[in-house]
């Protein structure tokens, strides 16, 4: 961070905000002392977790390129074009077929394709973009949320989600080579079988074949989130940290 930055406190932008990994994120920075802005397509929820939530929540919806322009401005509004000292791109969706089925690439609808890039893949590059120059401002880190299904063929993930979720990890490193002249630092996590509300029915038979043989918690996803827009990871970026119990081993 530069000097002239040193004393101004440290803002975070997190989508995907409303449930599991993304509360346990605002958690963990606000305990931190850093402001978290929040975005999810939900209005923020009555019973909120942390302080001052409901002044520094933008409701947008990701698929919709016009909406996601507009909570870019208001982003930019809330920050007075100051620093942005964090970009966290959380947010993701994986549709199911009829009773929760897999939908595969032979069976998922184009629409459904698009709405799933278009909130995965493409609102990450919109965001970042965005913001680049408060992000500038601050030296300040971008962290994509991939997923272990974006290297292996899941059981429960979708195909548009999968392939989404590579294509998000070619991204990362796409972004790290081009932000990073500008100080910018881009890095993915990329979870497995974390303890969700989303859970597939069946990922129990997963975990037991796991090397760590239990679910991992979003506290510990966002710990590592935390370590990847901090100074202890100032000579990290284009990584993808996999933070899933040894699955992908």
């Amino acid at each position: 961070m530069p000097q002239s930055q040193a004393n101004v406190p440290r803002t975070l932008i997190l989508t995907g905000a409303s449930r599991g990994i993304g509360h346990a994120t605002v958690k963990r920075f606000q305990a931190a002392g850093w402001r978290v802005i929040t975005c999810s397509r939900h209005a923020f929820p009555e019973k909120c977790p942390w302080m001052s939530g409901p002044d520094d929540h933008i409701q947008v919806d990701l698929a919709d390129p016009a909406d996601r322009a507009r909570a870019v401005r208001e982003m930019r509004i809330r920050l007075d074009h100051g620093p942005l000292h964090a970009l966290v791109n959380n947010a993701g969706i994986s549709p199911k077929g009829e009773n929760g089925k897999r939908m595969g690439a032979l069976d998922t609808p184009l629409d459904v394709w698009r709405q799933v890039f278009e909130v995965n893949f493409f609102s990450t590059i919109a965001l970042a973009r965005g913001l680049v120059e408060e992000l500038t401002l601050a030296q300040g880190s971008i962290v994509n949320v991939t997923s272990i299904a974006g290297s292996r063929v899941h059981p429960f993930a979708g195909a548009a989600y999968a392939t989404s979720k590579a294509a998000l990890a070619a991204l990362t490193r796409e972004m790290a080579a081009d932000f990073g002249p500008r100080g910018i630092r881009v890095n993915a996590i990329a979870p497995g079988e974390i303890d969700t509300a989303i859970l597939s029915p069946g990922t129990e038979k997963l975990v037991a074949e796991l090397p760590l043989r239990r679910l991992g918690r979003p506290e510990e996803v966002a710990r590592a989130i935390y370590y990847l827009c901090t100074d202890e990871s100032s000579y990290v970026t284009g990584a993808e940290l996999h933070i899933n119990g040894g699955q992908h081993v």
